[in-house]
């Protein structure tokens, strides 16, 4: 495998940079997974990764976190190049919410525990833990509004619950960049309502990092997202503004079929028209 040619970002001030991608490529045996990307991310702003099953979102991410290596491209995160710096360290600076985390978290953990294991980026919790740690936790379960759920067992929490423990997990650590990968799954449509609006009220915190969505949903796009990168077939249709991304055009052209997005208050809602 060809090892990435990186670069490392320019010295003598301060970037606003927290992730910058240039040519991207993932491919499996003959599979093209993604092709040629190029993405950055600056402080203060929230993305949304969008598009079709299949089309790289999770790929993407997985590179991203250190987790999937790239066959070429560049990859810096909060400054760090790929390839040059320990990714598990650099993880420490990162918080992921993934099913990927809940998959390997004990039935007996309790959500202070599991969101206190996130100050040392481990699964679980063990050992003798620091005073100023679970205080820590408790807070960030406070802010996350689940503060009653302390004590209780991850078995027996709800997938609303459970999410929003797995993003104060995330943030204990206080990352400059939350990953949210598919964070509305298996939630029912009023518990969906209600896990949106708790998402709301985290990102107008004054202590919340920017956001990165992963979703193939388009009603999960809250006013507060400043950005989107659409995704179809490995390759990037468009990245930007939230509304010069979010079009009719270039969602049909990204999902293959023809859509109407439609603007409202609360976010955006897609419908499926009818093939000339």
């Amino acid at each position: 495998m060809k090892k990435p040619n990186l670069r490392p970002l320019p010295t003598g001030k301060k970037s606003s940079e927290i992730v910058r991608i240039e040519g991207l490529e993932i491919h499996r045996g003959d599979k093209k997974i993604l092709r040629g990307v190029d993405w950055t991310i600056r402080t203060g702003e929230h993305w949304v990764v969008l598009g079709p099953n299949g089309c790289g979102k999770t790929s993407l991410l997985k590179a991203l976190t250190g987790y999937l290596t790239p066959t070429r491209g560049e990859i810096q995160l909060l400054g760090e190049t790929f390839g040059e710096t320990d990714w598990r360290e650099l993880r420490k600076r990162t918080g992921l919410a993934s099913s990927s985390i809940a998959q390997m978290i004990s039935p007996e953990d309790s959500a202070l525990e599991i969101v206190m294991g996130g100050a040392f980026s481990m699964i679980g919790c063990w050992g003798r833990i620091p005073p100023k740690v679970q205080a820590s936790a408790r807070s960030w379960l406070r802010r996350c509004e689940a503060a009653e759920l302390a004590e209780h067992p991850w078995l027996f929490l709800s997938q609303g619950e459970r999410q929003r423990v797995l993003i104060a997990r995330a943030l204990v650590a206080r990352p400059a960049l939350l990953l949210l990968d598919e964070p509305c799954a298996g939630l029912d449509p009023v518990a969906r309502g209600h896990f949106l609006q708790f998402l709301s009220r985290l990102a107008a915190g004054s202590r919340t990092p920017s956001i990165l969505l992963i979703t193939h949903h388009v009603e999960e796009i809250l006013p507060f997202y400043t950005h989107a990168l659409l995704l179809s077939q490995g390759r990037v249709v468009q990245s930007g503004t939230v509304k010069t991304v979010l079009t009719s055009a270039s969602l049909t052209a990204a999902f293959r079929e023809p859509v109407k997005i439609q603007a409202h208050r609360g976010g955006y809602s897609l419908s499926l028209l009818d093939k000339p």
